[in-house]
């Protein structure tokens, strides 16, 4: 697929028609991207459950979506923090109760260049837990439910994987030695790829009928860096971004259309492809051969099934 499948613009979602009847899981939603993909779909008639770790916040996003769409839109929350394990088990406890079809996990939640090296609760460089273990495990305690809905997983990457790095330190996972908030930003991206498309492959081998996706948001204007970057980083993105990005609702488009178009295409990475990718029409992107290196992916499985406790497969 390229932008001009759906003209100049791109993809949009004027290109979408009612979504009654469906419903969306979307990991990291009462700001940023995730908070605008959900008023998309509020928008077109969908339920929405958030996942956040936030109750105040979600809360507030709650009460101006009601006030946005009306107070019979249908969007919940429900607590989850991709830093503990054990938060996620519960958070997917609780979604398998109450949600009896899931038309797309949505795995937009990250953060991003933490300055000083954190370690979650379960032991992993915060970046590399939040952005990939977490929802790794999340994946596979909902993928039954995905599976019989006939849904999708959309895993929202960043440009990032392409920069620094570009592969994953099996050797020092957590940077006990060497640590940058970029690097450990870096990896953390490719980690979440090279999960993806390994669960693309698994998922035509096995037969199943769900479609796993791939997107980035591009350059867009969210609070990702707000809580974790150093100051000279927030300061410089501050600047910056009133200059190369665009808004945070441009942003959510990406997992938008990979959680409700027909006819996208495996291996394929969606999102901004004007401006080095970074804003501009919706469509197919250049992908790197290391995102889709299945040693790597292999090897990256087989620890995060260990890791994580969950050893599944579609």
């Amino acid at each position: 697929m390229t932008a001009s499948r759906f003209g100049p613009k791109g993809w949009t979602p004027e290109h979408l028609g009612s979504l009654a009847g469906k419903t969306y899981v979307v990991t990291g939603a009462n700001a940023g991207a995730g908070f605008e993909a959900t008023r998309v779909f509020l928008s077109r008639g969908a339920r929405v459950v958030m996942l956040n770790r936030n109750a105040n916040k979600s809360n507030a996003a709650i009460a101006a979506l009601k006030q946005a769409f009306g107070g019979d839109a249908d969007v919940t929350f429900v607590h989850m923090d991709l830093a503990s394990l054990d938060s996620v088990r519960e958070a997917a406890v609780e979604v398998l109760a109450q949600v009896p079809r899931i038309d797309a996990l949505i795995c937009n939640a990250a953060i991003a260049q933490v300055a000083e090296r954190e370690i979650t609760v379960d032991g992993f460089e915060s970046q590399l837990g939040v952005n990939h273990f977490g929802h790794f495990l999340l994946s596979g305690l909902l993928f039954a439910r995905i599976d019989a809905s006939a849904g999708r997983v959309v895993v929202v990457g960043s440009n990032a994987y392409k920069m620094g790095l570009k592969r994953i330190r099996f050797e020092d996972l957590n940077f006990d030695e060497q640590y940058t908030a970029w690097n450990a930003y870096a990896q953390s991206k490719p980690a979440q790829m090279v999960f993806a498309y390994e669960l693309q492959r698994r998922v035509r081998a096995a037969g199943k009928n769900v479609q796993i996706q791939i997107c980035h948001p591009g350059a867009s204007r969210t609070n990702l860096l707000k809580d974790t970057a150093s100051r000279f980083n927030r300061i410089v993105w501050a600047i910056s971004s009133r200059v190369i990005a665009q808004s945070a609702e441009k942003g959510s488009w990406p997992e938008v259309m990979c959680a409700t178009e027909e006819g996208l295409k495996p291996e394929t990475l969606y999102g901004p492809t004007k401006r080095l990718e970074m804003v501009g029409a919706i469509g197919e992107c250049p992908l790197e051969d290391h995102a889709l290196d299945r040693d790597m992916a292999a090897k990256l499985w087989t620890m995060s099934g260990q890791m994580t406790g969950l050893i599944w497969s579609p």
